[in-house]
């Protein structure tokens, strides 16, 4: 997405000229779901002087009732008019950061995470952590009363073409909608499942590319629903084919300098981009409740299905946690392979970025590649070259959690604390509910 810039008069002059009626005041909770305020435009003005309050008691892992009021300062950078939302007034929108009454950041605020994170990577040096994500989706077919099916609205498989590939025309206006809100979409294309599907957008400094996943799901959402359909970011819907993860490409840069490259190795990596990925690795399974963030996402992370599930890194095949893509120069970056569509992007890009920070301070050494196809090794085998594996349940990836100093800190304590705390009331549930499964299982066994 081309970032363009906007003052306050432009927004005031623009919001006049395109027939503006409403602005959603947007922000996002600490599960990753967005949340708005939605004001007149008479109220436009006072939204840009950073008053517009709202009651923070109400929102997953904010504040408890007793300190409720809470401030939304928006980032004028993005101001976005809807393109769905033309005919009596357009709605336009503005990504906020939450504030506290005495104009310190919110600490359970996830873009103010993503932030303070990205200062720590300042002052090492770096300017810009840039991203490029890949979110995945699985098109759902509505029954008579628009209820979400599990029957997909295709049988295409990986990069297949229409007639097969029947989301083929709602792809195309998402992609479509997206351009005009300016995205700059690299790739389109149908995914290995039925019903699967993967836009790429271009890469951009982190914040930015959170906020487009964001924007991205919604945009998603609201296409599919005008062609019939339910699109769903869940990371794996359908059992017995591949989940949806949500790969994220990432470089660190010192001014104009891809600090990630480096001419004469024979990769072409730098000591930095080693180190980072060491740090990735070392705390993979330390964030992986935040990348992975619940019990379904444990469903894909499994092998057979194209998933990362163990901690290695090669730039020659697709199963380890990291792979390096053959690009170079300016282009040197790191794919995260393990990430889903159901993570906050704050979160999750912060704890990545936090992990790859800890490996450049502590220097740590980078262990060396995993070049063959890590499913068809036995436990011995991986054993043998310290491959080690994610965590196979959330159960599990929270008590990673809990003892991983860096990604704590990284996070704080508000949101460890409301997350923890949210995620394992989620566990409960999940723990105690008779599941179809077993009754198919022992009903007649037993």
């Amino acid at each position: 997405m081309t970032v363009k810039h906007f003052s306050k008069q432009d927004i005031i002059r623009l919001a006049e000229e395109e027939n503006v009626r409403f602005i959603r005041l947007q922000f996002t909770d600490l599960l990753g779901t967005i949340k708005n305020v939605e004001i007149p435009v008479s109220q436009l003005t006072k939204a840009l002087d950073n008053k517009m309050m709202f009651d923070g008691s109400s929102i997953e892992g904010f504040v408890r009732i007793e300190e409720s009021d809470m401030y939304l300062y928006p980032e004028l950078d993005t101001w976005m008019i809807f393109p769905w939302t033309a005919g009596n007034g357009k709605v336009a929108r503005l990504i906020c950061d939450v504030y506290n009454p005495d104009g310190t950041p919110f600490a359970g605020d996830p873009r103010g995470v993503l932030k303070r994170v990205l200062k720590q990577a300042e002052s090492m040096g770096f300017t810009a952590m840039n991203v490029g994500p890949e979110p995945e989706f699985f098109l759902f077919q509505l029954d008579e009363k628009g209820r979400p099916t599990l029957d997909v609205n295709d049988q295409g498989g990986y990069f297949d073409l229409a007639p097969i590939d029947l989301g083929e025309n709602c792809r195309r206006d998402i992609v479509l909608t997206l351009e005009e809100m300016g995205f700059e979409i690299e790739a389109s294309h149908h995914e290995v499942a039925p019903g699967q599907h993967e836009i790429d957008f271009k890469y951009t400094n982190a914040v930015n590319a959170a906020d487009q996943i964001q924007t991205f799901k919604l945009v998603v959402k609201n296409v599919a629903k005008q062609h019939g359909l339910h699109a769903t970011f869940m990371p794996k819907p359908l059992y017995g084919v591949n989940g949806s993860g949500m790969h994220c490409h990432q470089s660190l840069f010192r001014g104009n300098e891809n600090a990630f490259y480096n001419e004469s190795d024979e990769l072409g990596l730098s000591e930095t981009a080693k180190q980072y990925m060491a740090g990735v690795l070392e705390h993979a399974r330390g964030f992986a409740a935040i990348t992975n963030p619940t019990v379904n996402s444990y469903k894909r992370l499994v092998p057979g299905y194209e998933a990362p599930c163990y901690i290695a890194w090669s730039a020659k095949n697709r199963s380890p946690l990291i792979r390096v893509p053959a690009s170079r120069g300016l282009s040197t970056r790191i794919e995260v392979r393990n990430p889903d569509p159901a993570a906050n992007p704050y979160l999750a890009l912060a704890v990545m970025l936090a992990a790859g920070l800890d490996g450049i301070k502590r220097k740590l050494q980078v262990c060396e590649p995993t070049n063959q196809n890590i499913y068809l090794m036995n436990d011995e085998e991986r054993k043998e070259k310290s491959v080690d594996s994610l965590p196979a349940s959330l159960r599990e990836a929270l008590d990673e959690l809990r003892t991983d100093d860096i990604i704590v800190r990284a996070l704080g304590e508000h949101i460890i604390a409301h997350f923890i705390e949210a995620k394992e009331i989620e566990w409960d549930q999940f723990r105690v509910q008779v599941h179809p499964w077993e009754r198919d299982q022992y009903m007649t066994a037993y």
